[in-house]
């Protein structure tokens, strides 16, 4: 028997690195007005599209100045996707989806984030190939930390939780894929690194430091 039948992939800050992207890009937005981006403010709105802090809000209040949200909205969308166009995927993301595929092990992807943006990040990279399931906000009522999109990526795809391991960077992602009952590796990166992440199964620093085929292994062991 297979360790497990379905992999389900977050997108933001796991496949692409776009949780340093916004960051660096709001960070930047936030030190022209000679402010500060607070590190644990920000992480709230981190995984998901339903986050408690008012980027601009903020901004407004801490700068004491009134702010052309459209205009500063659209300044920081274009300095992420700068940030973006030279970004490859993640060290190790690739070689997971190889080896998921040697073992026909299927994939899926479920984010918070708009079908548009992970779509065309998805088709840039040339990597919406390796899904047989891509659920989006677009696709539910509530994105994480609700289950909802792991709910409908099991239940399109047949699988139950227990046959299915999640891979997460944040502590919204993780919440949602354990209110699933799916097993939660955490894969942070710079931006999450240091938030709440022990409510995750596992976790491991770099998909490139463990292998997909090692971590099944002591999966199926019970290892970990």
């Amino acid at each position: 028997m297979r360790a497990m039948d379905l992999l389900i992939f977050d997108f933001d800050g796991l496949i692409l690195d776009t949780e340093s992207a916004d960051f660096q890009a709001t960070s930047e937005l936030y030190a022209s007005h000679g402010v500060e981006l607070p590190l644990e403010l920000w992480a709230r709105n981190v995984g998901t599209q339903n986050g408690h802090f008012d980027v601009y809000g903020y901004l407004e209040e801490r700068s004491g100045k009134a702010l052309d949200h459209a205009k500063v909205r659209q300044e920081r969308h274009r300095r992420v996707l700068e940030l973006l166009e030279p970004m490859p995927p993640r060290p190790g993301v690739v070689e997971y989806f190889e080896e998921a595929r040697r073992q026909k092990i299927t994939l899926a992807l479920a984010s918070s984030s708009p079908q548009d943006w992970v779509m065309g990040h998805l088709a840039r990279l040339d990597l919406s190939h390796w899904f047989h399931s891509i659920r989006t906000a677009n696709d539910v009522e509530n994105v994480k930390p609700h289950p909802e999109l792991y709910e409908l990526t099991l239940m399109f795809m047949g699988v139950r939780p227990e046959r299915a391991m999640a891979f997460e960077d944040s502590p919204n992602g993780i919440a949602a894929a354990r209110a699933a009952g799916v097993y939660c590796v955490a894969v942070p990166n710079s931006v999450t690194r240091n938030l709440p992440l022990d409510h995750a199964n596992h976790r491991i620093e770099s998909m490139a430091e463990v292998s997909l085929r090692e971590l099944l292994y002591q999966k199926q062991l019970g290892k970990i």
